[in-house]
């Protein structure tokens, strides 16, 4: 049973734009659909450093 149903609908089209832009801050040839080339550390690389922008995000903006 899948729970991820997305209860934001643009919040799928901004984390892929987000993704895209990592991606290219970091030189990683990211591109729509497939991307079975990119090696682990690349792909990886893209998911932490969206997870640290995230979190750095939410330091600046919560503080009370």
């Amino acid at each position: 049973m899948a729970r991820n149903n997305v209860l934001i609908p643009d919040s799928k089209q901004a984390l892929e734009n987000f993704k895209m832009e990592v991606a290219n801050s970091l030189n990683v040839n990211l591109k729509q659909g497939y991307n079975g080339d990119l090696t682990t550390k690349e792909a990886g690389s893209v998911g932490g450093e969206m997870v640290k922008r995230m979190i750095s995000y939410a330091e600046t903006n919560m503080k009370k």
